[in-house]
């Protein structure tokens, strides 16, 4: 048991004993449920997770503590809070949009709630599906997002849908792809389409629209560069937070609070996936199709940003899909086909480059010391992080895998396209 949990441990077991004493049993509704996963990329949304004691070998059974077939097709990372693990899936080729819970403890199915029914789901990419925004979750309530179709709230307590939002509806062209971030008290979207372009906050409780931000830069005529898929990322910079939301042909950054524009840079660039992460006053963020480039863009700017805003790019084995990963000083990429690559942070010079093989939609992880690469193949590897490439374990699953891994405490949750796998050392 980590100090964490520890600590957490002892906190609640005498917070029931003391409400005993005073001569009334505590509910277990009453005490709120850890968040272990809030969201896409995890606690700190740049693929940090707080593990230790992982499981190496996947392929041994021991390491497997349970394995739970998901109905339907979705690619959304797993969130967890307590002991409910939630995800989003959609069955009937698109035509149910639906949130599915299972317990952490073992793997039981507890809920599978339809919210939104689609009659004629639209057409989307061979690799993607209709349900791959990533929920976030927070004590009691559950965001989930379709896009196009719609945006809503669970409470997590009884599986009740709180509220519902159709109302920013988009062209996708080939599905959703963007996560919902939550911001204080407000959930907020990017909807990135080939006929509208903007960001908006939701209210929490009513799911009612509290701001909304058109994007301000000149985008080309043809609508199929317009779109884009990005799951914006809020840092803080000075004495005030900023959602960096990167865009077609522009990366946006707003007051999260307002939706506010505090600055824009122009670059090449469409169907942006990866998230960005900021480190060492920088933040980094790749630019989509058709070339791929990454840009270490200096932080602190207003307005309209020159090119000197960007203190330097690679544009070689960048990825299309992919998050980025800073650790420490080190700046880890893995491209749409494989190949890994750690450069300098500070300076993008390369320290190695690595073909792992297989190609890649999920976004690497940090745990227990070690980064995760997951393919689309199912083969996971264990590489530690450093000047020089060196593996530590590599695991085959034999199963399709589009989204992120998970970890937390001792615990290692993968999602594959058929089923959710819990991995935890004996």
């Amino acid at each position: 048991m980590t100090q964490l949990r520890f600590a957490r441990h002892i906190f609640l077991t005498s917070l029931i004993a003391a409400a005993f004493f005073v001569g009334g049993a505590v509910s277990p509704a009453a005490i709120s449920a850890t968040v272990d996963w809030p969201g896409y990329r995890g606690p700190t949304g740049d693929g940090h997770a707080v593990a230790e004691n992982l499981p190496h070998d996947l392929n041994h059974p021991a390491n497997l503590v349970w394995k739970t077939p998901i109905p339907g097709t979705g690619w959304s990372t797993p969130v967890v809070l307590g002991d409910q693990v939630w995800m989003t899936t959609a069955t009937d080729s698109g035509k149910s949009l639906r949130a599915i819970c299972v317990l952490l403890s073992s793997g039981r199915l507890v809920h599978d709630i339809e919210i939104f029914a689609v009659e004629k789901p639209a057409e989307i990419h061979k690799k993607n599906s209709h349900a791959s925004p990533t929920p976030a979750i927070e004590s009691g309530r559950l965001y989930v997002h379709f896009g196009t179709n719609g945006t809503a709230a669970i409470d997590t307590a009884t599986g009740k849908v709180v509220w519902r939002n159709s109302d920013h509806t988009l062209e996708h062209m080939v599905g959703p792809g963007s996560s919902p971030v939550l911001y204080k008290e407000m959930v907020i979207l990017t909807c990135d389409g080939a006929d509208v372009q903007y960001s908006v906050g939701l209210d929490k409780a009513t799911g009612e629209e509290r701001w909304k931000t058109p994007r301000s830069g000149v985008l080309r005529d043809n609508p199929d560069v317009k779109k884009s898929f990005a799951t914006p990322a809020i840092f803080r910079v000075g004495d005030q937070d900023e959602l960096v939301t990167p865009a077609a042909d522009h990366v946006y950054a707003y007051d999260p609070a307002t939706g506010r524009e505090l600055w824009q840079l122009d670059y090449d660039g469409f169907s942006v996936v990866p998230r960005p992460v900021a480190a060492h006053g920088l933040v980094f963020v790749c630019t989509g199709f058709n070339t791929p480039k990454l840009l270490a863009i200096k932080q602190g700017g207003v307005g309209k940003l020159p090119a000197s805003a960007i203190a330097w790019e690679e544009k070689s084995q960048i990825p299309a899909t992919p998050a980025l990963l800073v650790v420490g000083e080190e700046l880890y990429v893995i491209s749409d086909r494989g190949v890994a690559t750690c450069l300098d942070a500070r300076s993008g010079r390369e320290l190695w480059r690595h073909r792992i093989g297989g190609n890649f939609s999920a976004s690497p992880l940090l745990a227990d010391g070690l980064i995760i690469f997951a393919s689309e193949e199912g083969v996971v590897t264990l590489v530690e992080p450093g000047k020089s490439y060196r593996e530590v374990a590599v695991s085959d699953l034999g199963v399709q895998i589009m989204a992120s891994p998970i970890a937390f405490g001792s615990t290692l949750i993968i999602r594959t396209a058929e089923d959710l796998r819990l991995f935890r050392k004996p």
